[in-house]
Formats: C-alpha cells, sequence, structure tokens
C-alpha cells in the first residue's frame, strides 16, 4: 500500500506561525522598554544638571579626616551636595544629590554644624543630616538641702562661671521670681530657698543668667503644683511653706517622716511654741555639722529658733518637692518632739516630753547621738 505525502495541519501551521510572532513581538518590547527607561534615566540625570550646574567632585584627600560643615538653614540636596564634595566628604555633588531623590529625603536634611568625615558614603551622610547636629550641652546638678551658697559653688563646679558671676546674675535684675512676698531679693540671702533643686541640661552657650533663671522659673512651676489651701486656712502664706519645707529637708532624710516634721511644726507653730530646729541655729553660724553645744544656742539671729518665736525669716535650703508636699500637708498627728533614734537617719516621734528625754537618752547609751 502506498501512501500520499505528509501534508502539515493548515491549523498547526497557523498556531505556530502566531507563537513566532508573539516572541518578535516581546522582545521588541523589551527592547522598547529598556531604550525608553535608558532615555527616562537621562532625563532625570539631565533634570539634576539641569540649570547649567557642574558637578563638583572630591578634591584628593585621604579618607577619614574630620571636617566641621555647616549646613545653611534652606539649603537644596544641590548646595550641599557641593558643600560636601567640595570638602571631599561625599565623592561627587551630583551623586550626592541623586541619592537624597532615591532616598526621597530632600526635605529631611537638617541645618546645622556638623562634624563628619572625608570618603564618607552618600548614604551615611543622609542618614546624619536626617538626624540632625549634635547639640552642644551639659549638665547641672543641684541637690536638695543646699544654701544659696553651696547651690551656687555647685553650679559653677559644673559650669564654667564663677561664683562672682552667678551672684551677679541674682542680685542685677537679670534672674525674676515670683515668690519672694517683698518684690525681688535684693541680697542672696533673700533668694535663699527660691532655685529648685534638680538635674538641669543647658546649652553650652547659655550664660549665667539662662541657668539661674531656669532654676527659679521651676521652683515657681513646683509651688504652683502644690494645694497649699490647707495651709492658707492655718494663717500661713505660700512662702511660709517654702520655709517649713526647706525645715523639713534640713531635718529627714526619709521620705515617710517628712509629714511629721511638718506636722511638728505646725503644732508648735499653733501652740506658740519654740521650733528649737537644730538646723536652723546651724544656718545661722554658718556651719555644717551634728549636734549643738550651749554655746551655740547663744548665737544672736533671727534664724535661732531656740531664742526666737515662729519661722525663721526666710527659707533655711532648697527643698525638693516631696518636702514642699508635706509643708502642705502635714500629718494628722499631735506630735510635738522627734529625735534622731537610728543609724539609719530615722526619728522617733512623741507629743510627750518625758518620752522624748527617754528617746534622747536611749539614743545616746546606742551611739546614735554624741
Amino acid at each position: 500500500m502506498t501512501h500520499e505525502p505528509y501534508d502539515s495541519d493548515p491549523i498547526d501551521e497557523s498556531r505556530r506561525s502566531n507563537r513566532s510572532i508573539s516572541v518578535v513581538v516581546t522582545i521588541l518590547l523589551i527592547a522598547a522598554v529598556a531604550i525608553l527607561g535608558a532615555k527616562a534615566a537621562a532625563d532625570w540625570v539631565s533634570g539634576i544638571t539641569s540649570g547649567g550646574a557642574d558637578e563638583v567632585t572630591a578634591p584628593p584627600v585621604d579618607a577619614g579626616q574630620s571636617i566641621a560643615i555647616e549646613i545653611p538653614e534652606g539649603a537644596s540636596a544641590r548646595t550641599i551636595g557641593e558643600l560636601l564634595a567640595s570638602r571631599g566628604v561625599v565623592e561627587s555633588s551630583l551623586q550626592f544629590e541623586a541619592a537624597v531623590r532615591l532616598a526621597g529625603a530632600g526635605a529631611e536634611l537638617r541645618a546645622g554644624e556638623y562634624e563628619l568625615v572625608t570618603g564618607m558614603t552618600n548614604d551615611d551622610v543622609i542618614t546624619v543630616l536626617r538626624r540632625g547636629p549634635v547639640v552642644d550641652t551639659y549638665w547641672i546638678t543641684v541637690q536638695e538641702g543646699l544654701r544659696i551658697g553651696e547651690i551656687l559653688g555647685r553650679i559653677s563646679e559644673q559650669s564654667r562661671f564663677s561664683i562672682a558671676e552667678l551672684e551677679g546674675a541674682l542680685l542685677d535684675g537679670s534672674v525674676t521670681t515670683s515668690l519672694f512676698p517683698d518684690g525681688q531679693p535684693a541680697n542672696l540671702q533673700q533668694w535663699e530657698g527660691l532655685l529648685f533643686p534638680d538635674t538641669y541640661e543647658f546649652l553650652a552657650e547659655s550664660g549665667p543668667e539662662v541657668i539661674l533663671e531656669l532654676l527659679s522659673r521651676t521652683m515657681e512651676r513646683r509651688v504652683a503644683e502644690i494645694d497649699w489651701s490647707g495651709l492658707e486656712s492655718a494663717g500661713s502664706t505660700p512662702y511660709e511653706g517654702i520655709i517649713i519645707a526647706s525645715l523639713v529637708e534640713a531635718e529627714t532624710r526619709v521620705n515617710d517622716e517628712r509629714p511629721l516634721v511638718s506636722a511638728v511644726v505646725r503644732n508648735r507653730l499653733d501652740l506658740g511654741m519654740a521650733l528649737q530646729i537644730d538646723a536652723t541655729v546651724l544656718y545661722a553660724l554658718g556651719e555644717r555639722r551634728t549636734g549643738l553645744t550651749l554655746a551655740d544656742l547663744e548665737v544672736d539671729s533671727p534664724y535661732n529658733t531656740y531664742g526666737q518665736p515662729g519661722l525663721p525669716p526666710t527659707p533655711i535650703g532648697g527643698p525638693g518637692r516631696a518636702s514642699l508636699a508635706a509643708a502642705a500637708a502635714p500629718a494628722e498627728v499631735d506630735y510635738l518632739y522627734y529625735v534622731l533614734t537610728s543609724l539609719d537617719g530615722t526619728h522617733s516621734f512623741t507629743a510627750d516630753y518625758d518620752q522624748f528625754l527617754n528617746f534622747k537618752n536611749q539614743a545616746k547609751e546606742d551611739g546614735v547621738l554624741p
């Protein structure tokens, strides 16, 4: 049997033809996209260099050298790139500008003074400029209970200012307070207790008046946060509350005892008793030590609360927040006496004088008191 020569199926032939056409079209599309992409990239680079700006490239410098750069306020990515490239921080101003555009960081580069190094990558520089310049600051800590002269001494030790410069700022009107009852303080002692003890951060260029004004404003805020209505209903003023707070601060470092010491002060004032607080006599003597002698009790001073009735004329140190709160809200107890009875700094409180003497004698036997 013989067969006719095999002829291709017309339908299969058509399919193969269509596939060939699809392949050719795909190749042509890829080529077109590549051409158009290259043109778009060229147009983008052309856009960067439009306006006739020339590329600035880094001069021959060793990598890793520290460079101080100031980025002007409102500078464009192009201006910043030219500045960086001219100092050798980046390789090319145009490459830097392109990197900024790719990162979408054009509006995020912050002005200021920077310490950069030569040979940085564009991305690293962009990260630094987005974060912003490192501000030159320093910290000052003022502890609770310090007297005004001690406060100025601490500030002087932690800053570039002398005690005389700090005193001048307090007394020449540069620093103000609304807490002193007779207008602005006329001497250092009248500034006592009106600078809030805390830890503060200042710019390196801050002057002494800036430092002290912040301490003064902070004390005003802390006093304003306290509810003094109870104290005022007892016939005292918020300034007298600051005085009481300074006594509390000087007499105990135990937070739970602060309202108790405040209560002893309040109860004695209400009864017209002398406060007889050792810390006020030591303040009058300008000393810091434990215990008083009989001669100490004879000091002629309005701060000698053994010999003078009522509160001293000013605070005797800088009270912290806990002592201010205790002054405004003394404990509801009838205590009139307290004495140090433990080496851990705690006191014993009583309304009975004989029990007070017993506490005191026991503290001497235990070696707590001399």
